[in-house]
């Protein structure tokens, strides 16, 4: 059985793993975005991976990840809406000038 469910943890874990290097290493905020999705998709991968293959198949991990996909898109739309104002006040999409906010 754990034949059969390494590939996708192995893909799951490079997906996390390029969306964390893109979410560290990245200025722009909307690949940022992308990275952190990037992230939860590999997540994603890996519950539905241990629900379909694990020692206890069941729907729990499905359902959870679906839960985990709307709340990504969620994510996403707020993200972008904010990013467009901001984009809009400070005419930039680079995070490190983005510090209206403190004040």
């Amino acid at each position: 059985m754990s034949g059969l469910i390494s590939p996708y943890l192995t893909l799951g874990a490079i997906l996390f793993c390029i969306g964390l290097y893109g979410a560290l290493s990245k200025r722009n905020a909307i690949i940022i975005l992308l990275s952190i999705e990037l992230m939860l998709n590999g997540v994603n991968l890996n519950l539905v991976a241990f629900s379909k293959l694990g020692i206890n198949p069941s729907l729990t991990g499905q359902v959870f990840s679906l839960f985990a996909i709307t709340v990504a898109a969620a994510e996403a739309a707020i993200g972008v809406a904010i990013l467009i104002m901001l984009y809009r006040n400070r005419g930039t999409s680079n995070v490190d000038e983005m510090n209206s906010m403190k004040h």
